[in-house]
This record gives structure tokens, sequence and C-alpha cells, in this order.
């Protein structure tokens, strides 16, 4: 997958992200749903796009803001960044993809990048202590999420703002490490997903959660501690997915990988609980070529080399 060509290629502007942050200031992440919103903005407007930019942290920086790509922004990439505990609550993403009456963001690059807040319930914050950790919306498409190290959020990437946002979205997740993490991991509303060779570790409410007719291709990815780690809830439709040479393989291998589930009171609703594919992938969705690694490889080495401060590394596999 070559989504540097993708999402930026050699030319546009590139801003280094030097800034530092020292987290040990924020001593109680229930203050931060209080305090206004800090936002960085990619904003495309009506007939001027806003285009070829990439974002990088310098090794070392850290920040404590959102970053959104807005309406017809384009060619965006979002790397090397370390972003915490940002304050707003609900009014703001760490990441947040959004279209807008001006157009609709496309090919998005977040890669290497470590974000984080935090699992604590805030009296007061309902259920927003946090926003979206990535978000995208409103017609937001061909993007991919690559090489992050997302950790402790409650609600982590959202794909399809409401039932009626179901656009034919074009997401790529790979190689990214999902740990102590609530639920929409990702959440899909619509579209077309690739989840590929990524760790879920200690997921406590669920997992990938397909809606609305969408499809995802779950496929080398490696699960542990994982509650209704594939499902379908929450919405009018279901949606569907493909399961493929993931670490588990069928439910004889739940207890192994402490694999949960618990039936949804929504109507219709579905568990992969037979660990069995509903439909076939269009593999012509996809539109690039790739190789696959094992989960087990994923689970030796992945956390190795995702995140910021990782020299942009990729997992090697014997």
């Amino acid at each position: 997958m070559d989504e540097y060509k993708k999402a930026g290629g050699t030319g546009g502007l590139k801003l280094t992200y030097a800034g530092s942050f020292d987290f040990t200031t924020i001593p109680d992440p229930c203050t931060q749903h209080k305090l206004d919103a800090q936002i960085l903005e990619f904003k495309g407007e009506s007939g001027k796009p806003m285009k070829d930019i990439t974002l990088i942290g310098a090794d070392g920086s850290a920040g404590n803001f959102g970053i959104h790509i807005v309406g017809s922004a384009e060619n965006i990439i979002i790397r090397n960044m370390t972003i915490g505990l940002p304050p707003g609550g609900g009014s703001s993403d760490i990441v947040g993809v959004e279209g807008n009456s001006a157009g609709a963001p496309k090919n998005i690059w977040v890669d290497h990048n470590t974000f984080f807040s935090s699992l604590k319930e805030c009296d007061g914050a309902g259920d927003t202590e946090f926003d979206g950790m990535i978000d995208f919306k409103k017609g937001a498409t061909q993007v991919t999420v690559s090489y992050n190290y997302l950790h402790d959020h409650h609600k982590v990437s959202l794909n399809g703002y409401s039932d009626s946002d179901t656009l034919e979205r074009l997401i790529t997740f790979h190689h990214n490490v999902f740990e102590n993490m609530g639920s929409r991991v990702p959440l899909q509303r619509g579209g077309y997903a690739h989840i590929l060779n990524n760790l879920f570790s200690n997921i406590t409410t669920s997992g990938v959660n397909v809606r609305m007719g969408g499809y995802a291709l779950v496929e080398g990815n490696y699960f542990e501690n994982a509650k209704n780690p594939v499902t379908s809830r929450d919405s009018s439709a279901l949606g569907y997915w493909e399961l493929l040479n993931n670490n588990v393989m069928s439910p004889a291998d739940f207890s192994s990988y402490g694999i949960k589930w618990v039936a949804s009171d929504s109507s219709p609703s579905k568990n992969a609980d037979d660990w069995t594919s509903t439909k076939t992938f269009p593999r012509e969705k996809l539109g690039y070529a790739y190789n696959a690694q094992s989960a087990a490889c994923v689970k030796s080495g992945l956390k190795s080399v995702a995140g910021a401060g990782k020299a942009l590394a990729t997992l090697k596999c014997a």
C-alpha cells in the first residue's frame, strides 16, 4: 500500500511541530471536559481546497490539542504526533475529519502517531469526558490509519456521523495498536473498511462494530482480552464482515485469548460469536495490492514499531 503517494505525494507543504506538553500537569483528567477546545484546523473552502500538507511531529514533541480536517481538504498527512488529554469534551476530537457544504475531505493519512486520553468516568461529562480519537464523518473518504499507538480512550473511531451518513466511505486501518479501549474500535456505518494486521488488546465494550450495510474485511489481526471484538449493534440495520486469518480462528479459541460476548439490547444486532463471515468483502473496493502479515507476527512485533518516536519503522516478519 503506497499511502504516501495516495495522501500527499512528494510535493506540498511540510509543517514540523516541535512544541512540548507536560501531561503530568493534568493530575485529574476530569478537569479537561470543562475547558474550551483547542483545535488546529485544516479547512478547505468551496472552490479553494486545502491540499498537499504534511504535519509531522519532531521526535520528543507533544501536544494537547485536537486536529480537524474539514471541507474540501485533501492530501493531508498527520505523522509522528503525540497528543493526549485534549480539552473540550464533546467539542473536540483528537483527529476529526468531516465534510461540509464546501465538500468532503479525501486522501487522508494518519500514520505513526500516539494518541491517548483516559478511561476515567467523570461526573457531569455524560459520555464525552473526551470525544472521538479518530473520527470520519459526512463523506470523508480514502483514508488510511496506520502504525498508530492508540490507548486509554472511551470512543475510539466513528466512521459515519449518523445512520444516514452511509456514503461509500473507503477506510483502511492497518498495523495499529488499540490498547485499553472502550468501544468504536472502529464503528463503521456503511462504506468499506479494511482492518488489517492490528493488535486489539483489552477492549472493554465492543471492537469492530460494522453497521448500516457496511462491509469490513477483518484480516490478520490479533485479538486478546476483548469483549464483543466483532459485532453489529446500535443501528437500524446490520453490517457485514469477512474474517480472514486472525489469531482467533473459531469459537474454540475464545477462552485462550480472553474473548467474551455480551448480547446487545438493540435490535437488530449480531455478534461474531460463531466466528464465521457474514459476507465476502468486495476486493475491487480496496484499490491497492498488499501482503498481509501473520497475526502471530503482529502480536510479537507491532508494539515496537507503532506510535510516535519510532523513526517511522514498519513491521518486519520472518
